[in-house]
């Protein structure tokens, strides 16, 4: 009972949340461009920054880069850090936003990497992301862990949420809000 309630609150949520919205107005507002690099959200940050009409006038371009492979060779993160701290990590999530802001010049960027399950490991759980969120070159690395008990679509979607908060705390710790 206690995971359908979960997954119930993920699903609610997901059809009131207006952050996509706030950011938007935002950076429509300061006309200020962002880009975003996914893996665990496998490009729902993207889905949802573009469900905002006018979208077209503030995101650069979006990343899915989901494989080790595509975080090397399109946001050039080093394989070494892969190995040694493993791609969900804040390392990885760093090294995805230094790249990603070199890649496209934006003035914001998000980029997130996590075990959305339904398999974890000891040190990599389910509900696990990094999420590292640049901002004129000032890039912040967060850890977030969440219950492990939504199902992978919802905790997909809760990845984003967090992300996305990331995003417009961000902006309003820059002082445009």
């Amino acid at each position: 009972m206690k995971k359908t309630f979960l997954n119930l609150k993920a699903f609610i949520l997901s059809n009131r949340s207006q952050l996509a919205n706030d950011i938007g107005k935002i950076l429509l507002r300061e006309a200020l461009q962002i880009s975003s690099a996914e893996s665990c959200t496998g490009g729902l940050i993207s889905s949802r920054l573009t469900d905002i009409s006018g979208s077209s006038a503030y995101i650069k371009a979006n990343f899915v880069t989901y494989s080790n492979e595509a975080k090397h060779k399109i946001l050039n993160v080093s394989p070494e850090t892969i190995k040694k701290y493993g791609a969900v990590s804040a390392e990885c999530a760093l090294e995805m936003a230094q790249g990603l802001l070199r890649l496209t010049g934006s003035d914001l960027v998000i980029c997130t990497t996590g075990v959305a399950g339904p398999a974890g490991s000891e040190t990599k759980p389910v509900g696990l992301m990094y999420a590292a969120c640049g901002y004129n070159d000032n890039i912040n690395v967060k850890k977030f862990e969440l219950n492990p008990n939504y199902n992978r679509k919802n905790m997909k979607f809760m990845f984003s949420e967090k992300a996305l908060q990331m995003v417009l705390d961000t902006l309003r710790h820059q002082s445009i809000v």
